[in-house]
């Protein structure tokens, strides 16, 4: 069963940050190729949300808060699924509980991401909305999307 955990950068412990950027390291710059300082500043900020099946670390995201980066949104961002434990919906469990985070962190704020394109509709099936053409980051194509605050009638 995939349990969650959530840390601030000071809570996460040293082999639990190496795993971290491990699973970083393997997803964005070996598997897609893109060639970027992989550990930025914005980790010393965010929250890391690990997903844990047994001890093993199986999927990731961190959430970013409002206005650190994108101007009324708050974001997630380096969303992965280890190799192993793909096939499993572990990315859209992961997702569904970086929402539910945000939403309970962060009530007002829309969920702002940066999503690969072959994505989209994964992401369409959570709720985010397209918003923007789609552009080149790292050398993979990348469209913005929102996930707006659903408000009761």
């Amino acid at each position: 069963m995939l349990t969650f955990q959530l840390n601030s950068l000071p809570q996460l412990s040293s082999q639990a940050l190496y795993g971290i950027f491990k699973a970083r390291c393997d997803v964005f710059v070996v598997e897609q190729h893109c060639a970027y300082p992989e550990i930025d500043d914005t980790d010393l900020v965010c929250w890391h949300l690990q997903g844990f099946i047994d001890d093993n670390l199986a999927c990731y995201a961190r959430i970013i808060p409002p206005d650190y980066h994108y101007l009324g949104y708050v974001a997630i961002g380096r969303v992965l699924t280890v190799g192993d434990f793909r096939g499993h919906h572990y990315g859209r469990d992961l997702m569904q509980k970086a929402i539910e985070i945000c939403q309970q962190y962060y009530p007002s704020q829309p969920i702002f991401i940066a999503a690969q394109t072959y994505l989209i509709h994964f992401y369409q099936a959570l709720g985010f909305c397209i918003q923007g053409d789609c552009y080149l980051e790292d050398g993979i194509e990348h469209v913005n999307m929102i996930w707006e605050v659903k408000h009761d009638a």
